[in-house]
């Protein structure tokens, strides 16, 4: 028991057993979260609920009442099954939008692979065109008649 009595007995009016059910969930220092919860479920409805569970999962059930009590307050129609909705349809968004972008970036990395592969094509092909060009040619430069000429010329020692 929390100083006194718990939230739930304070909105009830009545005395709060030490061994109250709602005493570790509702403390007296948050009124508003057992008058949600009330408002929605009912006393008796929580009291039942929280007696069913294993103490263990009682605070995460308390916890989920409030919740859900609160959205069923703020968004009477849907409740937190909006908020829900809403959260899977920004889910959906994203994930298409991921979708989307990982294929746009297949689609530039294959890009760029096939730019780099013509490229490299064209580099070895103008390479092995100034190769043929640019290898030196050897020509005689003298011609057959020059060559005759000098070799019956009186030059020779």
């Amino acid at each position: 028991m929390i100083s006194g009595r718990c939230a739930a007995c304070k909105y009830l009016r009545r005395s709060c057993p030490s061994n109250c059910i709602f005493s570790p969930y509702f403390p007296s220092n948050d009124p508003q979260r057992f008058a949600c919860v009330h408002r929605i479920f009912g006393a008796s409805n929580v009291g039942k609920m929280l007696q069913r569970l294993p103490p263990d999962r009682r605070a995460e059930a308390a916890d989920s009442m409030h919740f859900e009590a609160k959205c069923r307050i703020e968004f009477p129609v849907y409740g937190c099954v909006g908020i829900i909705s809403q959260l899977h349809q920004e889910i959906q968004n994203v994930e298409t939008q991921l979708a989307t972008t990982r294929a746009e970036i297949a689609f530039i990395t294959s890009s760029n692979n096939t730019i780099q592969e013509a490229q490299l094509r064209d580099d070895q092909y103008y390479s092995s065109l100034n190769n043929n060009f640019m290898q030196p040619q050897h020509t005689n430069i003298i011609g057959q008649s020059d060559q005759m000429a000098f070799n019956n010329s009186s030059w020779m020692l």
